[in-house]
């Protein structure tokens, strides 16, 4: 590697990170009490939410992760995820529980989901069990940020993974412990900039070294793989719905309605700042949903123009694993371009990263501690305790990465893909029948969570052959999280209709935070003229 090609890459590194640092320090007068340090004192704006929204949602795992094994496997049709990404798990989930969400959760003074589905269903249970689900499945899911980094840092700069994860988890504890929330949404405005500007030069560059657009698709119409359906029909991994348009569709499913039960998703709800800012959001979030998602799996769906390089291996996937589809794709490119590729796909893993060690350790702090285990914590203490929280939840994470990758530990791997369907199962029809259903009832609510979590465990167990059990189309943990999502949407309401109704008055009473009168401006609504 020439000197100048590392001083390049080395020295826009350093600037990405003296920014990062500078915005944690910047923002610290913002988090010096418990609801500035978790919520940014519900004063945040469109343009940070939004961006805070979309940089959760996607990172490295997105980048390298699933936009390789997904275009590796439906082709060009893999944008689907992608479009599926940013209308249903943007636009849709601003505009059903974004509103909403942010109103009842102030109404209730909320600050986490745990504590709303305690004062939502008057259930102190509810609180402690959803908060033990976040802690055991949150981990992992952490951990699975650092993966991809591995190979795009040995490809650039040819140093340890080791190295790339406790240098990216120092940072980002360094941001979140000193500058709390806001400098969490300021420094994923920065990052999603990086990652709108990134995608699309690394896609144009990527699809330039094969002759452009049209010789891309050409080329990608004679690929074949024997080893999935359909796989031999010419033409189909640049057809319209791909090889398997039924798998297509679970992944659809979990990846973007997945989002509207994932607390570190929705969490951004509660912080918002007004009615406008909702609006406003709703359009920066689902662009840029449309551009990094979509440009993402669109990328990746050109990953068998690069089979030779790849090379293959049992049952026609790539050798070395879907995750090295696309950094080889990117291997040939300019250094000034793979410095953008590191810097793109760190922001995606740190602003993730940040959103949800803030999360995890909120949640235990203010819904497992306070109260349970520490009876009187105050203001001081609780924000000590987050602290010391996400310095621990950030090492377990880092250590898991790295025994992952050092090791032939199955179980870490499996668990982070099991982690977002048991998240999103167990929360998001609880969640969603909570902020427009007043006959929600709690024990509704306990049988989707404890659906969703027995059954995903049960699905990586089949997967580790822990267990012998044939779970047929659902044995990927792609489809079982999606099947949990929608049997959670008909266990709710089926529970709560042959259950003992909530508190007539408790429940008009919380519902009432919807008819409050307020008065706004006339572009914000339209009243007729009296």
């Amino acid at each position: 590697m020439a000197i100048g090609d590392l001083i390049l890459k080395l020295g826009m590194l350093l600037v990405f990170f003296g920014v990062m640092i500078f915005v944690g320090f910047y923002c610290r007068k913002h988090s010096t009490d418990v609801n500035g340090f978790v919520l940014g004192g519900r004063n945040v704006g469109p343009w940070l939410t939004a961006f805070a929204y979309g940089t959760s949602y996607f990172s490295a795992v997105i980048f390298v992760g699933y936009a390789g094994q997904f275009g590796w496997k439906f082709g060009i049709a893999a944008t689907w995820v992608g479009i599926g990404n940013a209308l249903i798990g943007s636009l849709m989930a601003w505009v059903i529980l974004g509103r909403r969400t942010r109103i009842m959760t102030q109404h209730l003074s909320s600050a986490t989901m745990p504590d709303f589905f305690e004062k939502r269903f008057s259930a102190p249970s509810l609180k402690v069990a959803a908060s033990i689900i976040i802690f055991i499945f949150m981990i992992p899911y952490t951990a699975s940020l650092y993966n991809g980094l591995s190979r795009l840092f040995r490809m650039a700069f040819n140093i340890d993974y080791a190295v790339c994860v406790i240098v990216m988890a120092v940072l980002t504890a360094i941001y979140v412990i000193v500058g709390g929330y806001m400098a969490t949404a300021v420094n994923d405005f920065i990052q999603g900039i990086i990652m709108l500007v990134g995608i699309v030069a690394v896609i144009a560059a990527v699809l330039g070294s094969k002759g452009g657009f049209m010789a891309s698709l050409e080329g990608l119409s004679a690929a074949k793989d024997s080893g999935i359906a359909n796989g031999t029909v010419p033409g189909v991994f640049n057809s319209f719905f791909g090889p398997d348009p039924l798998s297509l569709l679970g992944v659809v499913l979990l990846t973007s309605l997945g989002t509207w039960g994932l607390p570190q998703m929705v969490g951004k709800f509660y912080a918002i700042k007004n009615e406008g800012s909702i609006h406003k959001g709703t359009i920066i979030s689902t662009f840029f949903a449309i551009v990094v998602a979509g440009g993402c799996y669109f990328l990746g769906g050109f990953g068998r123009l690069f089979a030779a390089e790849l090379g293959a291996a049992e049952g026609g996937n790539p050798a070395g694993g879907f995750d090295n589809v696309i950094p080889t794709m990117l291997q040939t490119l300019s250094p000034f371009l793979i410095a953008i590729v590191i810097i793109l796909v760190l922001s995606a893993s740190m602003s993730t990263l940040s959103s949800l060690v803030l999360t995890s350790s909120s949640t235990v702090t203010l819904d497992l501690l306070k109260g349970h285990v520490v009876r009187n914590m105050d203001e001081k203490k609780q924000l000590l305790i987050m602290r010391v929280l996400i310095v621990v939840f950030i090492v377990i994470s880092a250590a898991l990465a790295i025994v992952q990758a050092n090791s032939s530990v199955a179980f870490i791997a499996q668990a982070m893909g099991v982690s977002w369907g048991a998240m999103a199962g167990a929360f998001l029809a609880p969640f969603l029948y909570g902020l427009y259903w007043k006959r929600t009832t709690k024990n509704g609510c306990w049988a989707a969570m404890l659906f969703s979590s027995i059954f995903m465990i049960i699905d990586m167990l089949a997967n580790l052959k822990v267990l012998n059990i044939n779970l047929g189309f659902l044995q990927s943990p792609i489809n079982a999280g999606a099947f949990c999502m929608i049997a959670g949407l008909i266990i709710v309401p089926l529970i709560s209709l042959i259950s003992k109704g909530p508190g007539t008055d408790r429940v008009n009473e919380i519902f009432s935070c919807y008819d409050r009168k307020v008065t706004v401006t006339a572009k914000e609504s339209i009243e007729t003229e009296e």
